[in-house]
């Protein structure tokens, strides 16, 4: 039986893991804990690469980030659906790597997988725990389920940032094993161009963004759905001047 996991990031295709929150993966890594990316698809349908060629580069990404491990679910690239099938399938991996927090896509985007792993993956995290489900494993189910919103602009202010200023460079590193999708570019999916600005500088601006609101260097946000407990209002850290 596999060990579990402390935080595991299901994202649809990818390299999305490394962009969204990469530093925080690599971060949580760093600290001795277990974690994961499981990738919905291998981005089979994107206009570079290929299925093999992106799965080969989410291995060497892996790597560098220190994480304990990395599957893919195998659903379809641009047809992902929050159907019954898609759902036992995820539920399934969840029941094997029994991660306390997962890391998914934010509620809206762009790409149609985006929006639709973000249901798959909530929906399933329910459904993992019902005893009677149709899937092999024990009953599981997340202790929680954190949005990832780098780079979406209708989804600000975040609820909280991770300090990853000492991981950034690790960040990128695994980034740019994805040769197929960054090399050359100034923009991807939304990471929009900012002038003939290189894509790992706008990366880099952006985070620095979200760092300045914590008062640090580097940041990678994230939204959820219920309030934090807070033990003591007076050790509440970020300086309002």
């Amino acid at each position: 039986m596999n060990e579990t996991l402390d935080l595991l990031a299901v994202m649809a295709h990818p390299d999305d893991a490394e962009l969204l929150c990469g530093g925080t993966l690599v971060k949580t890594a760093a600290l001795g804990k277990r974690v994961g990316v499981l990738d919905l698809t291998t981005g089979e349908m994107g206009s570079s690469g290929s299925g093999d060629i992106r799965r080969s580069e989410a291995t060497e990404a892996a790597k560098v980030m220190g994480i304990a491990d990395r599957r893919c679910a195998g659903l379809p690239d641009a047809g992902l659906e929050n159907d019954h099938a898609s759902r036992l399938v995820v539920a399934g991996f969840l029941r094997e790597l029994r991660p306390r927090v997962v890391i998914t896509h934010w509620k809206v985007g762009r790409h149609r997988d985006h929006r639709i792993a973000c249901e798959l993956v909530r929906d399933a995290c329910y459904l993992s725990g019902l005893r009677r489900l149709e899937v092999e494993g024990r009953p599981f189910r997340p202790r929680k389920v954190v949005y990832a919103t780098a780079f979406r602009e209708d989804a600000d202010p975040p609820d909280l940032v991770v300090n990853v200023t000492a991981h950034i460079d690790t960040k990128l590193e695994a980034l740019g094993c994805y040769t197929s999708q960054f090399e050359g570019i100034s923009g991807i999916g939304e990471v929009f161009p900012a002038g003939n600005r290189p894509i790992f500088e706008q990366i880099r601006a952006k985070l620095a963004h979200y760092g300045s609101l914590i008062r640090e260097e580097y940041g990678e946000p994230f939204r959820v759905d219920e309030p934090f407990s807070v033990e003591d209002l007076s050790a509440l850290e970020v300086s309002t001047y």
